[in-house]
Formats: C-alpha cells, sequence, structure tokens
C-alpha cells in the first residue's frame, strides 16, 4: 500500500511519528510531501499534494496534519474524488474505512498525543470498506460533487 502523508508547520512532530507507526506496517510505502520544519506554510497547499497523489493513483490513501486537523481536512474534502475523516478517537477511524471509505485521514497535531494519534493511524490502517448498504450511501456523498 503506497500511503502520501504530509503536514503544515503546526503537525510536524505527529508526522514524524506517524511515518514511525507506518514503518511497522509491511508492504507500506510512504512518500512525505512536507513540511519539514517549523516555518509557517498554508495547510491548503500540503492538502493538495497529498490529495493528488490518491486521486492520480500514486497513493492508494493519504494522511493530511495541521494544527487541529480541521483545516486541512476541510481542504483535503474541497478536491474532487476524496473523501477525509478528521479523526480523533480509534472508533471514529475503524467507522471512518468500514462505513465511508475514506481515502484520506486528518488528524490534529495540537490536540492528539503520539499514542492516541499511532493508535488511530493503525485503525484507519487495517480497517477495511464493508460495502454493501455503505456503498449506496458513499456513493451518494460522491454525487455531490456534482451539486
Amino acid at each position: 500500500m503506497k500511503i502520501t502523508i504530509g503536514s503544515d508547520h503546526g503537525a510536524v512532530d505527529l508526522k514524524e511519528a506517524v511515518k514511525r507507526v507506518l514503518a511497522e506496517f509491511d508492504g507500506v510505502e510512504v512518500k512525505d510531501v512536507g513540511t519539514f520544519g517549523t516555518e509557517a506554510v498554508d495547510y491548503p497547499d500540503i492538502a493538495v499534494k497529498v490529495c493528488a497523489d490518491v486521486t492520480s493513483g500514486a497513493a492508494d490513501r493519504g494522511i493530511v496534519l495541521c494544527g487541529t486537523g480541521i483545516g486541512i481536512s476541510m481542504a483535503a474534502n474541497k478536491i474532487h474524488g476524496i473523501r477525509c475523516a478528521l479523526c480523533n478517537d480509534v472508533y471514529s477511524a475503524q467507522m471512518s474505512r468500514e462505513h465511508n471509505d475514506a481515502n484520506v485521514l486528518a488528524m490534529g497535531g495540537r490536540v492528539l498525543g503520539f499514542g492516541v494519534a499511532g493508535k488511530i493511524v493503525r485503525a484507519w490502517l487495517t480497517t477495511e470498506f464493508a460495502g454493501g448498504r455503505h456503498e449506496r450511501r458513499v456513493n451518494k456523498i460522491m454525487a455531490l460533487e456534482n451539486h
């Protein structure tokens, strides 16, 4: 599985912790699109980089991070083909995959500790989409892009 990850300056430390969690999984390739320091950058620019890889097929999934996760998730969800879920707990991460087939995970570097974030990433990475009745709902969500 290929995962593209990116963060703004408010979540660089969390991004590095998430990369260590991703390294636990065999067969997971990680591409980091930045940022790499604490100098301020605009989170929509990072969301575009991550989501471009997901929508083009260069990545299977993406992870976006900013101070709260809110702004970068909003930016990601403006991109055609993206279903980004802002998750602050394991259950939400599981449901975002099982029921919503989320292809991008968002988290906040200033609201989550590394331990909780690691549990969220593990759950999100290992939970499969259930399909069935949920597929119909996901299709309806995606159809909203045409409104």
